[in-house]
């Protein structure tokens, strides 16, 4: 059995969905039923550090391009897939790995969740670790820079 819905109800629904911040909406009547749902996308919300007195800000601004695009230097650990990173085997417990720690090549260095399944996300290479990208509990996309091994 086919049912047809007005295509103007069903805009009206999903611009209902998009001004309230809903994820879904379902009506019934009678035998018919229609539900529309959207695909919230995780935003990072970068955490505002205060202003820095002006003789540090000229320092800053002559930092090397490498930490304005971590995602270009070459030892970047990237995500195999979209989840949920943690940086320890439990809430507490100490992170896997640290800033300036050398790793071994397969060494665990974070966690990713997906679909409730705990992946290890092991270090590509052995070296020193220089910088972790991402926080504990961070929702982190496809090829998102996590951390840099050098």
């Amino acid at each position: 059995m086919s049912l047809s819905f007005d295509p103007k109800a069903l805009r009206v629904l999903a611009e209902l969905i998009n001004s309230t911040g809903l994820s879904e909406i379902e009506l019934a009547e009678g035998d018919r039923k229609v539900r529309l749902a959207r695909t919230l996308t995780p935003v990072s919300v970068p955490v505002m550090a205060p202003p820095a007195p002006a003789a540090v800000a000229a320092p800053l601004a002559a930092e090397p391009a490498a930490k304005a695009d971590p995602a270009k230097h070459p030892g970047v650990v990237k995500s195999p897939m979209v989840g949920v990173a943690y940086l320890s085997a439990e809430p507490g417990s100490a992170p896997y790995v640290s800033a300036g720690q050398s790793v071994e090549a397969g060494a665990t260095v974070l966690l990713i969740e997906a679909m409730k399944t705990f992946n290890q996300i092991k270090a590509p290479r052995a070296g020193t670790v220089k910088q972790i990208l991402v926080t504990s509990g961070a929702p982190v996309e496809f090829d998102e820079p996590l951390l840099i091994i050098e």
